[in-house]
């Protein structure tokens, strides 16, 4: 069970909505890089373009979760503490986890993707919607 501290960071984590991380990845100076935390059988699958894949957790079973013990060494090995980052998951719960750890180790600039990747995804759908007349 989580402590009510461990609740209460997570709960404080900064977010992005799909549109916002969709302009903040687009504009080239931004300097913004998508972290998906996804299992990398899902990441295999699908992901956005140029995402890099560093799992938060190493096993999901019905037994449980098994978190990456490395996952904060893993994403440093990659990104320095000032490199801005948006965090996603599949539906943005395992994001939030992994970005209010990164925000405590130091990665002021990390922010969660809310909705995560399907909202990612639905967002790209919209943007190529025709408007309505």
């Amino acid at each position: 069970m989580a402590s009510a501290g461990k609740e209460e960071q997570v709960s404080a984590t900064p977010t992005v909505d799909a549109g916002q991380a969709r302009a903040l990845l687009s504009s080239g100076g931004g300097g913004h890089a998508y972290l998906d935390v996804r299992l990398p059988v899902d990441f295999d699958k699908d992901h956005a373009a140029g995402a890099v894949n560093v799992p938060y957790y190493l096993a999901v079973t019905p037994q449980g979760k098994e978190k990456n013990p490395k996952f904060l060494e893993e994403v440093g090995a990659r990104y320095g503490k000032e490199q801005h980052l948006v965090v996603a998951c599949r539906t943005g719960v395992r994001s939030k986890l992994a970005t209010a750890d990164l925000v405590n180790a130091g990665y002021e600039n990390a922010r969660s993707l809310q909705g995560g990747y399907v909202a990612f995804l639905q967002s790209a759908a919209t943007d190529q919607q025709p408007a309505p007349q």
